[in-house]
C-alpha cells in the first residue's frame, strides 16, 4: 500500500503542474490584452489628429504601375528591367523592321514556349498602350519612332 506522504506528494506535484499551465495561459492572455490596449491608444491618437494633417491622395501615376505613360524626354530607364530589355531589343537593328513575339522571346534569351510568348505579347502591348513602342501590324512590334527636330 502506498504511503500517505507519497500520495500527498503526487497530488501536490499535479497541482503545481496545473498552476504552471494556468500561469502560462494567464501570461498569454495578458500579452493579448496589452496589444489590444496599445492598438486602442494608437487609434485614439490617430483619430485625435487635426484633419489637415491627413494627406489626400495626389493625382498621378497609378501606384504599382510598372509602365508609366511616356512623355517627351522620358528615358526608358524609368521602366522596370523586363520592359527596358524589351525596348532595347525593339530599338536594336533586329527590331527595326518589327519583331513577332516569338522572335522577341528568342532575342531576349527566353524559351519560345506559349507561356513565355504570351507573357511577352502582353508586355509589348502594354508598351504600345503607354507610348513606348508601336505595333506595325498585328502581332509585330517595333520601337517607337520619334521624329527628329
Amino acid at each position: 500500500m502506498a504511503s500517505v506522504l507519497g500520495l500527498l506528494e503526487a497530488r501536490e506535484k499535479k497541482v503545481r503542474e496545473k498552476i504552471a499551465r494556468l500561469r502560462a495561459a494567464l501570461g498569454e492572455a495578458e500579452g493579448v490584452l496589452q496589444r489590444l490596449v496599445d492598438a486602442r491608444a494608437t487609434v485614439a491618437e490617430v483619430l485625435a489628429e487635426p484633419p489637415s494633417l491627413v494627406r489626400e491622395p495626389q493625382p498621378g501615376p497609378v501606384a504599382g504601375s510598372m509602365v508609366p505613360h511616356r512623355t517627351d524626354g522620358m528615358a526608358a530607364s524609368v521602366l522596370a528591367p523586363d520592359y527596358q530589355r524589351i525596348v532595347s531589343v525593339l530599338e536594336s537593328e533586329a527590331g527595326r523592321e518589327g519583331l513577332r513575339c516569338q522572335q522577341l522571346a528568342a532575342a531576349l534569351g527566353l524559351q519560345v514556349v506559349p507561356a513565355k510568348v504570351e507573357g511577352l505579347r502582353s508586355k509589348a502591348k502594354r508598351l504600345v498602350e503607354r507610348g513606348w513602342a508601336r505595333q506595325v501590324r498585328p502581332g509585330v512590334f517595333t520601337a517607337l519612332v520619334v521624329p527628329a527636330g
